[in-house]
Protein backbone atom coordinates (compact mmCIF):
# COMPACT_ATOMS: atom_id res chain seq x y z
CA UNK A 1 0.00 0.00 0.00
CA UNK A 2 2.86 2.85 0.71
CA UNK A 3 4.73 1.74 -2.59
CA UNK A 4 1.34 2.44 -4.36
CA UNK A 5 0.32 5.93 -2.42
CA UNK A 6 4.58 6.57 -2.81
CA UNK A 7 4.03 5.71 -6.75
CA UNK A 8 0.20 7.76 -7.09
CA UNK A 9 2.06 11.34 -5.10
CA UNK A 10 5.00 10.94 -7.12
CA UNK A 11 2.95 10.28 -10.50
CA UNK A 12 0.58 13.52 -9.28
CA UNK A 13 3.64 15.79 -8.57
CA UNK A 14 5.48 14.82 -12.29
CA UNK A 15 2.40 15.74 -14.25
CA UNK A 16 1.61 18.54 -12.16
CA UNK A 17 5.24 20.42 -12.61
CA UNK A 18 5.23 19.37 -16.38
CA UNK A 19 1.88 21.49 -16.49
CA UNK A 20 3.06 24.16 -14.61
CA UNK A 21 6.10 24.19 -16.76
CA UNK A 22 3.75 24.43 -19.76
CA UNK A 23 1.51 26.93 -18.87
CA UNK A 24 4.29 29.16 -17.50
CA UNK A 25 6.57 28.50 -20.86
CA UNK A 26 3.23 29.42 -22.42
CA UNK A 27 2.39 32.47 -20.51
CA UNK A 28 5.75 33.65 -20.74
CA UNK A 29 6.13 33.67 -24.40
CA UNK A 30 3.00 35.27 -24.55
CA UNK A 31 3.74 38.08 -22.33
CA UNK A 32 7.02 38.32 -24.37
CA UNK A 33 5.27 38.27 -27.80
CA UNK A 34 3.17 41.34 -26.50
CA UNK A 35 5.90 43.21 -24.69
CA UNK A 36 8.02 42.79 -28.07
CA UNK A 37 4.87 43.91 -30.41
CA UNK A 38 4.25 47.02 -28.02
CA UNK A 39 7.75 47.86 -28.42
CA UNK A 40 8.27 47.35 -32.02
CA UNK A 41 5.21 49.85 -32.75
CA UNK A 42 6.84 52.10 -30.69
CA UNK A 43 9.99 52.02 -32.16
CA UNK A 44 8.44 52.16 -35.80
CA UNK A 45 6.35 55.17 -35.07
CA UNK A 46 9.88 56.86 -33.51
CA UNK A 47 11.97 56.29 -37.18
CA UNK A 48 8.69 57.40 -39.11
CA UNK A 49 8.85 60.11 -37.99
CA UNK A 50 12.50 60.79 -37.94
CA UNK A 51 12.24 59.58 -41.78
CA UNK A 52 9.68 62.55 -42.13
CA UNK A 53 11.85 65.25 -40.26
CA UNK A 54 15.09 64.37 -41.81
CA UNK A 55 14.68 62.23 -44.50
CA UNK A 56 16.63 59.55 -45.91
CA UNK A 57 19.26 60.92 -44.16
CA UNK A 58 17.99 59.45 -40.63
CA UNK A 59 17.64 55.87 -42.00
CA UNK A 60 21.81 55.83 -42.52
CA UNK A 61 22.29 56.83 -39.03
CA UNK A 62 22.80 54.26 -36.07
CA UNK A 63 20.10 51.75 -35.97
CA UNK A 64 19.58 49.14 -33.39
CA UNK A 65 20.96 46.00 -34.98
CA UNK A 66 18.75 43.52 -33.14
CA UNK A 67 16.09 45.22 -35.15
CA UNK A 68 15.35 45.51 -39.59
CA UNK A 69 14.18 48.30 -41.00
CA UNK A 70 12.82 48.68 -44.51
CA UNK A 71 11.30 51.51 -46.59
CA UNK A 72 8.63 50.73 -49.07
CA UNK A 73 7.22 53.20 -51.90
CA UNK A 74 3.93 52.81 -52.26
CA UNK A 75 4.01 50.75 -55.43
CA UNK A 76 5.92 47.94 -52.87
CA UNK A 77 9.46 48.43 -53.83
CA UNK A 78 11.94 48.27 -51.36
CA UNK A 79 13.83 51.20 -50.88
CA UNK A 80 16.25 50.81 -48.34
CA UNK A 81 16.93 47.41 -46.04
CA UNK A 82 19.03 48.17 -43.35
CA UNK A 83 20.29 44.18 -43.86
CA UNK A 84 19.84 43.30 -47.28
CA UNK A 85 20.20 45.33 -50.97
CA UNK A 86 17.24 46.90 -51.90
CA UNK A 87 17.94 46.19 -55.92
CA UNK A 88 17.86 42.47 -54.72
CA UNK A 89 15.07 42.67 -52.61
CA UNK A 90 11.28 41.34 -54.71
CA UNK A 91 8.62 43.71 -54.39
CA UNK A 92 6.49 43.67 -50.87
CA UNK A 93 3.38 45.26 -52.26
CA UNK A 94 1.75 41.39 -50.91
CA UNK A 95 3.30 41.67 -47.94
CA UNK A 96 0.22 41.61 -45.03
CA UNK A 97 1.94 44.34 -43.04
CA UNK A 98 2.52 46.46 -45.68
CA UNK A 99 -1.23 46.54 -47.11
CA UNK A 100 -2.57 46.56 -44.17
CA UNK A 101 -0.05 50.17 -43.41
CA UNK A 102 -1.00 51.40 -47.15
CA UNK A 103 -4.78 51.00 -46.50
CA UNK A 104 -4.87 51.83 -42.59
CA UNK A 105 -1.41 53.47 -41.67
CA UNK A 106 -0.37 51.12 -39.79
CA UNK A 107 0.13 46.71 -40.33
CA UNK A 108 1.24 44.19 -38.34
CA UNK A 109 2.24 40.58 -38.70
CA UNK A 110 3.92 37.18 -37.75
CA UNK A 111 5.40 35.20 -39.64
CA UNK A 112 7.12 31.77 -38.45
CA UNK A 113 10.36 30.19 -40.41
CA UNK A 114 10.95 26.50 -40.53
CA UNK A 115 14.25 26.62 -40.94
CA UNK A 116 15.19 28.86 -38.07
CA UNK A 117 12.31 27.39 -36.21
CA UNK A 118 11.69 31.19 -35.42
CA UNK A 119 8.95 33.82 -35.49
CA UNK A 120 9.50 37.21 -37.23
CA UNK A 121 7.24 39.84 -35.45
CA UNK A 122 6.51 43.18 -38.42
CA UNK A 123 5.07 46.93 -37.47
CA UNK A 124 4.62 49.09 -40.49
CA UNK A 125 3.74 52.65 -40.86
CA UNK A 126 2.87 55.09 -43.61
CA UNK A 127 4.01 58.09 -44.05
CA UNK A 128 2.47 61.23 -45.24
CA UNK A 129 4.14 60.85 -48.79
CA UNK A 130 2.78 57.34 -49.42
CA UNK A 131 5.51 55.36 -48.66
CA UNK A 132 5.84 52.58 -45.62
CA UNK A 133 8.35 52.34 -43.04
CA UNK A 134 8.84 48.68 -41.70
CA UNK A 135 10.50 47.35 -38.99
CA UNK A 136 10.72 43.86 -38.02
CA UNK A 137 11.96 41.58 -35.13
CA UNK A 138 12.69 37.56 -35.05
CA UNK A 139 11.03 36.10 -31.89
CA UNK A 140 11.84 32.28 -30.87
CA UNK A 141 9.08 30.13 -30.90
CA UNK A 142 8.01 28.29 -27.96
CA UNK A 143 9.70 24.92 -28.37
CA UNK A 144 12.92 27.06 -29.39
CA UNK A 145 12.99 29.25 -25.64
CA UNK A 146 12.57 25.69 -24.33
CA UNK A 147 15.81 24.20 -26.01
CA UNK A 148 17.77 27.10 -25.40
CA UNK A 149 16.56 26.43 -21.77
CA UNK A 150 17.11 23.00 -21.77
CA UNK A 151 20.11 22.67 -19.24
CA UNK A 152 18.24 24.97 -16.30
CA UNK A 153 15.10 23.17 -17.35
CA UNK A 154 16.80 19.44 -16.88
CA UNK A 155 18.68 20.77 -13.59
CA UNK A 156 15.12 21.85 -12.44
CA UNK A 157 13.67 18.81 -12.91
CA UNK A 158 16.12 16.44 -11.84
CA UNK A 159 15.57 18.48 -8.40
CA UNK A 160 12.37 18.33 -8.64
CA UNK A 161 11.67 15.15 -8.91
CA UNK A 162 14.33 14.34 -6.34
CA UNK A 163 12.39 16.43 -4.10
CA UNK A 164 8.98 14.96 -5.18
CA UNK A 165 10.48 11.34 -4.53
CA UNK A 166 11.83 12.63 -0.82
CA UNK A 167 8.08 14.19 -0.18
CA UNK A 168 5.80 11.57 -1.61
CA UNK A 169 8.02 8.97 0.44
CA UNK A 170 7.46 10.75 3.53
CA UNK A 171 4.26 11.30 2.69
CA UNK A 172 2.73 8.07 1.67
CA UNK A 173 4.67 6.75 5.38
CA UNK A 174 2.69 8.93 7.60
CA UNK A 175 -0.50 8.33 5.41
CA UNK A 176 -0.18 4.54 6.27
CA UNK A 177 1.37 4.58 9.62
CA UNK A 178 -1.77 5.69 11.38
CA UNK A 179 -3.96 2.65 9.07
CA UNK A 180 -1.03 0.11 10.28
CA UNK A 181 -1.15 0.92 13.98
CA UNK A 182 -4.91 0.29 13.51
CA UNK A 183 -6.23 -2.93 15.92
CA UNK A 184 -8.56 -4.20 13.84
CA UNK A 185 -9.66 -6.50 17.22
CA UNK A 186 -10.48 -3.26 18.89
CA UNK A 187 -14.67 -2.69 18.04
CA UNK A 188 -13.96 0.97 19.64
CA UNK A 189 -11.07 1.87 17.41
CA UNK A 190 -11.75 5.34 16.32
CA UNK A 191 -10.64 5.45 12.90
CA UNK A 192 -7.50 7.62 11.56
CA UNK A 193 -9.21 9.21 8.67
CA UNK A 194 -12.75 10.52 8.17
CA UNK A 195 -12.88 8.95 4.57
CA UNK A 196 -12.17 5.82 5.73
CA UNK A 197 -15.38 5.72 7.90
CA UNK A 198 -18.04 3.42 5.81
CA UNK A 199 -14.62 1.05 5.44
CA UNK A 200 -14.79 0.77 9.46
CA UNK A 201 -18.08 0.26 9.90
CA UNK A 202 -18.17 -2.62 7.40
CA UNK A 203 -14.91 -4.24 8.73
CA UNK A 204 -17.05 -3.78 12.39
CA UNK A 205 -19.89 -5.01 10.84
CA UNK A 206 -18.32 -7.96 9.23
CA UNK A 207 -16.34 -8.72 13.04
CA UNK A 208 -19.67 -8.67 14.53
CA UNK A 209 -20.70 -11.35 12.07
CA UNK A 210 -18.14 -13.26 12.42
CA UNK A 211 -17.44 -13.47 16.11
CA UNK A 212 -21.59 -14.66 15.90
CA UNK A 213 -20.89 -17.19 13.69
CA UNK A 214 -17.24 -17.92 15.69
CA UNK A 215 -19.68 -18.67 18.47
CA UNK A 216 -21.98 -20.22 16.53
CA UNK A 217 -19.67 -23.17 15.30
CA UNK A 218 -17.69 -23.08 18.62
CA UNK A 219 -21.76 -23.83 20.58
CA UNK A 220 -22.09 -26.60 17.72
CA UNK A 221 -18.58 -28.12 18.21
CA UNK A 222 -19.28 -28.22 21.95
CA UNK A 223 -22.66 -29.60 21.16
CA UNK A 224 -21.40 -32.36 19.32
CA UNK A 225 -17.85 -33.35 21.14
CA UNK A 226 -20.43 -33.32 24.44
CA UNK A 227 -22.82 -35.47 22.42
CA UNK A 228 -20.41 -37.75 21.14
CA UNK A 229 -18.25 -38.24 24.41
CA UNK A 230 -21.71 -39.20 26.25
CA UNK A 231 -22.22 -41.59 23.37
CA UNK A 232 -21.73 -45.26 24.66
CA UNK A 233 -21.51 -46.50 20.87
CA UNK A 234 -18.23 -45.73 19.64
CA UNK A 235 -18.04 -43.11 16.86
CA UNK A 236 -14.79 -43.21 14.53
CA UNK A 237 -13.69 -41.26 11.23
CA UNK A 238 -11.11 -41.98 8.75
CA UNK A 239 -9.84 -40.98 5.82
CA UNK A 240 -8.94 -42.50 2.56
CA UNK A 241 -4.99 -43.38 3.54
CA UNK A 242 -6.85 -45.09 6.86
CA UNK A 243 -5.40 -42.06 9.62
CA UNK A 244 -7.97 -41.37 12.15
CA UNK A 245 -9.87 -37.84 11.83
CA UNK A 246 -11.92 -38.24 14.71
CA UNK A 247 -13.28 -40.29 17.28
CA UNK A 248 -14.67 -40.27 20.58
CA UNK A 249 -13.65 -42.17 24.31
CA UNK A 250 -16.01 -44.92 23.86
CA UNK A 251 -13.57 -45.92 20.96
CA UNK A 252 -11.04 -46.58 23.09
CA UNK A 253 -13.17 -48.55 26.08
CA UNK A 254 -14.51 -50.75 23.02
CA UNK A 255 -11.74 -51.73 21.35
CA UNK A 256 -9.44 -51.79 24.59
CA UNK A 257 -7.00 -49.25 22.85
CA UNK A 258 -4.72 -46.75 23.88
CA UNK A 259 -5.24 -43.12 22.37
CA UNK A 260 -3.11 -42.21 19.36
CA UNK A 261 0.21 -41.51 19.77
CA UNK A 262 0.37 -38.95 16.88
CA UNK A 263 -2.37 -36.83 14.70
CA UNK A 264 -2.72 -38.71 11.61
CA UNK A 265 -2.31 -41.85 12.92
CA UNK A 266 -3.48 -44.96 11.29
CA UNK A 267 -6.79 -46.57 12.31
CA UNK A 268 -5.02 -49.98 12.24
CA UNK A 269 -3.19 -48.88 15.56
CA UNK A 270 -6.26 -49.02 17.85
CA UNK A 271 -7.36 -52.68 16.26
CA UNK A 272 -5.31 -55.57 14.09
CA UNK A 273 -7.93 -58.19 14.74
CA UNK A 274 -9.06 -59.45 10.78
CA UNK A 275 -12.48 -58.43 11.34
CA UNK A 276 -12.14 -54.99 11.92
CA UNK A 277 -9.61 -54.61 9.42
CA UNK A 278 -12.11 -55.99 7.03
CA UNK A 279 -14.24 -53.71 7.41
CA UNK A 280 -12.29 -50.55 7.44
CA UNK A 281 -11.00 -52.38 3.70
CA UNK A 282 -14.54 -52.85 2.76
CA UNK A 283 -15.51 -49.29 3.99
CA UNK A 284 -12.70 -47.70 2.30
CA UNK A 285 -13.74 -49.71 -1.23
CA UNK A 286 -17.48 -48.30 -1.14
CA UNK A 287 -19.44 -51.22 0.75
CA UNK A 288 -21.12 -51.03 3.58
CA UNK A 289 -20.03 -53.89 5.69
CA UNK A 290 -20.89 -55.30 9.42
CA UNK A 291 -18.21 -57.62 11.60
CA UNK A 292 -18.89 -59.12 15.37
CA UNK A 293 -15.98 -59.23 16.91
CA UNK A 294 -15.65 -61.08 20.42
CA UNK A 295 -12.88 -61.20 23.54
CA UNK A 296 -13.06 -63.44 26.10
CA UNK A 297 -17.15 -62.60 27.03
CA UNK A 298 -17.18 -59.05 25.22
CA UNK A 299 -18.82 -59.02 21.82
CA UNK A 300 -18.68 -56.11 19.34
CA UNK A 301 -20.70 -55.38 16.23
CA UNK A 302 -18.79 -53.05 14.00
CA UNK A 303 -20.48 -50.93 11.32
CA UNK A 304 -18.19 -49.11 8.92
CA UNK A 305 -19.91 -47.04 6.24
CA UNK A 306 -18.12 -45.20 3.38
CA UNK A 307 -18.37 -41.52 3.10
CA UNK A 308 -18.32 -39.93 -1.08
CA UNK A 309 -17.24 -36.87 -1.78
CA UNK A 310 -17.77 -35.54 -5.68
CA UNK A 311 -18.58 -39.60 -6.33
CA UNK A 312 -15.32 -40.57 -5.01
CA UNK A 313 -14.59 -42.87 -1.58
CA UNK A 314 -13.16 -39.96 0.62
CA UNK A 315 -12.68 -41.93 3.85
CA UNK A 316 -15.25 -43.99 6.10
CA UNK A 317 -17.42 -44.23 9.30
CA UNK A 318 -16.99 -46.74 12.04
CA UNK A 319 -19.59 -47.01 15.07
CA UNK A 320 -18.73 -49.45 17.25
CA UNK A 321 -21.55 -51.21 19.21
CA UNK A 322 -21.50 -52.98 22.70
CA UNK A 323 -23.80 -56.05 22.21
CA UNK A 324 -22.46 -58.23 24.77
CA UNK A 325 -25.59 -58.20 26.85
CA UNK A 326 -27.79 -59.00 23.90
CA UNK A 327 -25.59 -61.92 22.25
CA UNK A 328 -25.45 -62.82 26.05
CA UNK A 329 -29.24 -62.81 26.22
CA UNK A 330 -29.53 -64.43 23.15
CA UNK A 331 -27.65 -67.41 24.01
CA UNK A 332 -29.36 -67.18 27.57
CA UNK A 333 -32.55 -67.52 25.46
CA UNK A 334 -30.91 -70.34 23.28
CA UNK A 335 -29.88 -72.23 26.54
CA UNK A 336 -33.24 -71.29 27.88
CA UNK A 337 -35.26 -72.83 25.32
CA UNK A 338 -32.95 -75.89 25.50
CA UNK A 339 -33.54 -76.12 28.76
CA UNK A 340 -37.46 -75.94 29.11
CA UNK A 341 -37.40 -78.48 26.28
CA UNK A 342 -35.01 -80.65 28.45
CA UNK A 343 -36.85 -80.34 31.46
CA UNK A 344 -40.50 -80.47 30.06
CA UNK A 345 -39.50 -83.57 28.38
CA UNK A 346 -38.21 -85.47 31.09
CA UNK A 347 -41.52 -85.25 33.08
CA UNK A 348 -43.60 -86.06 30.11
CA UNK A 349 -41.15 -88.86 29.16
CA UNK A 350 -41.73 -90.80 32.65
CA UNK A 351 -45.70 -89.83 32.84
CA UNK A 352 -46.03 -91.14 29.23
CA UNK A 353 -44.04 -94.29 30.30
CA UNK A 354 -46.02 -94.78 33.28
CA UNK A 355 -49.13 -94.19 31.54
CA UNK A 356 -48.33 -96.92 28.74
CA UNK A 357 -47.73 -99.52 31.54
CA UNK A 358 -50.74 -98.67 33.52
CA UNK A 359 -52.82 -99.00 29.81
CA UNK A 360 -51.18 -102.38 28.45
CA UNK A 361 -52.11 -103.67 32.36
CA UNK A 362 -48.66 -104.91 32.86
CA UNK A 363 -48.80 -103.77 36.67
CA UNK A 364 -49.75 -105.83 39.49
CA UNK A 365 -52.65 -104.65 41.01
CA UNK A 366 -50.29 -104.10 44.30
CA UNK A 367 -48.23 -101.73 42.40
CA UNK A 368 -50.70 -99.88 40.91
CA UNK A 369 -50.41 -97.09 43.81
CA UNK A 370 -46.99 -97.23 43.56
CA UNK A 371 -47.02 -96.12 39.47
CA UNK A 372 -49.82 -93.49 40.31
CA UNK A 373 -47.71 -92.13 42.62
CA UNK A 374 -44.92 -91.66 40.21
CA UNK A 375 -46.89 -89.89 37.71
CA UNK A 376 -48.60 -87.91 40.90
CA UNK A 377 -45.09 -86.37 41.43
CA UNK A 378 -43.91 -86.03 37.69
CA UNK A 379 -46.86 -84.21 37.26
CA UNK A 380 -46.87 -81.51 40.01
CA UNK A 381 -42.93 -81.50 39.23
CA UNK A 382 -44.36 -80.32 35.65
CA UNK A 383 -46.69 -78.11 36.38
CA UNK A 384 -44.17 -76.80 39.11
CA UNK A 385 -41.72 -75.93 36.30
CA UNK A 386 -44.86 -74.45 34.13
CA UNK A 387 -45.69 -72.38 36.90
CA UNK A 388 -41.89 -71.09 37.71
CA UNK A 389 -41.53 -70.47 33.90
CA UNK A 390 -44.99 -68.13 34.17
CA UNK A 391 -43.38 -66.18 37.26
CA UNK A 392 -39.77 -65.39 35.79
CA UNK A 393 -42.34 -64.15 32.45
CA UNK A 394 -43.94 -62.14 34.59
CA UNK A 395 -41.12 -60.72 36.16
CA UNK A 396 -39.45 -59.89 32.47
CA UNK A 397 -42.55 -58.14 31.27
CA UNK A 398 -41.94 -55.91 34.58
CA UNK A 399 -44.53 -57.63 37.12
CA UNK A 400 -48.19 -58.26 37.00
CA UNK A 401 -47.66 -59.79 40.28
CA UNK A 402 -49.90 -57.60 42.81
CA UNK A 403 -50.01 -54.28 44.45
CA UNK A 404 -47.60 -52.65 46.40
CA UNK A 405 -47.99 -52.60 49.94
CA UNK A 406 -46.12 -52.67 53.54
CA UNK A 407 -44.56 -56.25 53.92
CA UNK A 408 -43.07 -56.97 57.57
CA UNK A 409 -40.18 -59.33 56.52
CA UNK A 410 -39.90 -60.90 59.89
CA UNK A 411 -43.43 -62.41 59.66
CA UNK A 412 -43.20 -63.31 56.03
CA UNK A 413 -40.31 -65.07 56.46
CA UNK A 414 -41.71 -66.93 59.73
CA UNK A 415 -44.79 -67.97 57.59
CA UNK A 416 -42.43 -69.16 54.80
CA UNK A 417 -40.48 -71.28 57.11
CA UNK A 418 -43.55 -72.59 58.43
CA UNK A 419 -44.71 -73.86 54.99
CA UNK A 420 -41.19 -75.66 54.74
CA UNK A 421 -41.44 -77.56 58.38
CA UNK A 422 -42.31 -80.94 56.65
CA UNK A 423 -39.70 -80.36 54.12
CA UNK A 424 -36.99 -79.85 57.03
CA UNK A 425 -38.27 -82.43 58.92
CA UNK A 426 -37.72 -84.65 55.89
CA UNK A 427 -34.31 -83.56 55.86
CA UNK A 428 -33.96 -83.61 59.37
CA UNK A 429 -33.01 -80.05 59.39
CA UNK A 430 -33.42 -77.57 61.58
CA UNK A 431 -34.27 -74.09 61.07
CA UNK A 432 -34.35 -71.13 63.04
CA UNK A 433 -35.89 -67.14 62.88
CA UNK A 434 -33.67 -64.43 64.46
CA UNK A 435 -33.99 -60.40 64.07
CA UNK A 436 -37.03 -58.18 64.37
CA UNK A 437 -39.58 -56.26 62.39
CA UNK A 438 -38.45 -55.05 59.41
CA UNK A 439 -41.07 -53.47 57.33
CA UNK A 440 -40.68 -53.25 52.98
CA UNK A 441 -42.80 -51.59 50.32
CA UNK A 442 -43.28 -54.10 47.75
CA UNK A 443 -45.11 -57.02 46.57
CA UNK A 444 -46.01 -59.45 48.86
CA UNK A 445 -46.32 -62.22 46.35
CA UNK A 446 -42.75 -61.61 44.77
CA UNK A 447 -40.99 -61.00 48.41
CA UNK A 448 -42.64 -64.62 49.48
CA UNK A 449 -41.52 -66.36 46.64
CA UNK A 450 -37.73 -64.75 47.24
CA UNK A 451 -37.47 -65.99 50.46
CA UNK A 452 -39.45 -69.22 49.60
CA UNK A 453 -37.06 -70.41 46.91
CA UNK A 454 -33.92 -69.18 49.22
CA UNK A 455 -35.15 -71.22 52.54
CA UNK A 456 -36.02 -73.96 50.22
CA UNK A 457 -32.69 -74.21 48.58
CA UNK A 458 -30.97 -73.92 51.97
CA UNK A 459 -33.69 -77.16 53.10
CA UNK A 460 -32.95 -79.28 49.69
CA UNK A 461 -28.95 -78.36 49.79
CA UNK A 462 -28.23 -78.87 53.16
CA UNK A 463 -26.72 -81.83 55.12
CA UNK A 464 -28.95 -84.31 57.24
CA UNK A 465 -28.70 -83.05 60.67
CA UNK A 466 -27.80 -79.01 59.39
CA UNK A 467 -29.50 -76.10 60.00
CA UNK A 468 -31.10 -73.01 58.44
CA UNK A 469 -30.76 -69.97 60.14
CA UNK A 470 -32.85 -66.60 58.54
CA UNK A 471 -32.33 -63.10 60.10
CA UNK A 472 -34.13 -60.02 59.71
CA UNK A 473 -32.51 -57.03 60.59
CA UNK A 474 -34.12 -53.16 60.01
CA UNK A 475 -30.40 -51.31 59.53
CA UNK A 476 -30.08 -47.41 58.59
CA UNK A 477 -29.33 -48.56 55.19
CA UNK A 478 -32.40 -50.59 54.72
CA UNK A 479 -33.55 -53.61 55.66
CA UNK A 480 -31.58 -56.87 54.96
CA UNK A 481 -32.52 -60.42 55.40
CA UNK A 482 -29.76 -63.25 55.76
CA UNK A 483 -30.39 -66.62 54.55
CA UNK A 484 -28.01 -69.09 55.85
CA UNK A 485 -27.23 -72.77 55.81
CA UNK A 486 -24.78 -75.35 56.75
CA UNK A 487 -25.06 -77.55 53.17
CA UNK A 488 -22.98 -78.49 50.57
CA UNK A 489 -21.56 -75.05 49.37
CA UNK A 490 -21.07 -73.57 46.31
CA UNK A 491 -17.80 -73.38 44.31
CA UNK A 492 -16.32 -70.04 43.46
CA UNK A 493 -16.01 -70.87 40.06
CA UNK A 494 -20.42 -71.44 39.72
CA UNK A 495 -21.09 -68.75 42.10
CA UNK A 496 -21.18 -66.01 39.27
CA UNK A 497 -23.59 -68.77 37.36
CA UNK A 498 -26.26 -70.04 39.54
CA UNK A 499 -28.31 -67.05 39.52
CA UNK A 500 -28.71 -68.57 35.19
CA UNK A 501 -32.09 -70.14 34.80
CA UNK A 502 -31.98 -74.30 34.62
CA UNK A 503 -27.91 -73.77 36.11
CA UNK A 504 -27.47 -76.81 38.73
CA UNK A 505 -23.80 -76.88 39.95
CA UNK A 506 -24.09 -80.44 40.20
CA UNK A 507 -26.92 -82.15 38.98
CA UNK A 508 -25.80 -85.75 41.24
CA UNK A 509 -26.74 -83.36 44.41
CA UNK A 510 -29.76 -82.01 42.78
CA UNK A 511 -32.89 -82.18 44.79
CA UNK A 512 -35.30 -82.54 42.21
CA UNK A 513 -36.56 -78.76 41.44
CA UNK A 514 -37.13 -76.64 38.20
CA UNK A 515 -33.51 -74.95 38.54
CA UNK A 516 -35.25 -71.68 38.16
CA UNK A 517 -35.57 -70.68 42.09
CA UNK A 518 -32.95 -68.60 41.96
CA UNK A 519 -33.38 -66.85 38.88
CA UNK A 520 -36.98 -66.16 40.29
CA UNK A 521 -34.88 -64.61 43.50
CA UNK A 522 -32.45 -62.41 41.13
CA UNK A 523 -35.48 -61.94 39.12
CA UNK A 524 -37.59 -60.62 42.24
CA UNK A 525 -34.92 -58.71 43.79
CA UNK A 526 -34.28 -56.92 41.19
CA UNK A 527 -38.25 -55.88 40.60
CA UNK A 528 -38.48 -54.96 44.44
CA UNK A 529 -35.16 -52.65 43.72
CA UNK A 530 -33.10 -55.21 46.50
CA UNK A 531 -29.68 -56.38 46.29
CA UNK A 532 -28.42 -60.17 46.11
CA UNK A 533 -25.25 -61.12 47.68
CA UNK A 534 -24.04 -64.56 47.99
CA UNK A 535 -21.06 -65.96 50.01
CA UNK A 536 -20.31 -69.92 50.02
CA UNK A 537 -17.55 -72.45 50.53
CA UNK A 538 -17.80 -75.57 49.61
CA UNK A 539 -18.11 -78.22 52.24
CA UNK A 540 -19.34 -75.00 54.39
CA UNK A 541 -22.78 -73.52 53.29
CA UNK A 542 -23.84 -70.98 52.01
CA UNK A 543 -25.08 -67.68 53.27
CA UNK A 544 -27.73 -65.49 50.74
CA UNK A 545 -28.33 -61.55 51.92
CA UNK A 546 -31.23 -59.34 50.39
CA UNK A 547 -30.88 -55.86 51.10
CA UNK A 548 -33.77 -54.10 50.37
CA UNK A 549 -34.06 -50.06 50.31
CA UNK A 550 -35.01 -47.82 52.79
CA UNK A 551 -38.32 -46.81 50.67
CA UNK A 552 -40.14 -48.76 48.26
CA UNK A 553 -40.57 -48.28 44.74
Amino acid sequence: MTKRIFRSILGVSLVVLLASLVLIVGVLHGYFQDRVAHELENLTEYIAHGVEETGADYLTEDLPDSYRVTWVDQDGMVLFDSQEDPAELENHADREEIREALTGGSGEAVRYSDTLSQETIYAARRLEDGSVVRVSNSQYSVWMLVLQALQPVALMMVLAFVLAMVLASRVSRQLVEPINAIDLNDGEAAEPYEELAPLFAKLRGQQRQIRRQMLDLKRRQEEFEALMENMSEGFLVIDQETRVLSYNSAVLRLLYAQPPAEEGESVYALNRETGFRRCVEEALSGRRWEQLLEQDDDCRQIIASPVEQDGQVAGAVIVILDVTEKEQRERLRREFTANVSHELKTPLTSILGTAEILRNGLVKPEDIPHFAGNIHRETERLIGLVNDIIKLSRLDEGGGMGQWEPIDLHALAGAVLDQLAPAAQRKQVTTQLRGGTAVIQGVPQIAEEILYNLCDNAIAYNREGGSVTVTVEDLPAGARVTVTDTGIGIPREAQSRVFERFYRVDKSHSSGGTGLGLSIVKHGAAYLGARVELRSEPGHGSTFTLTFPKEGK
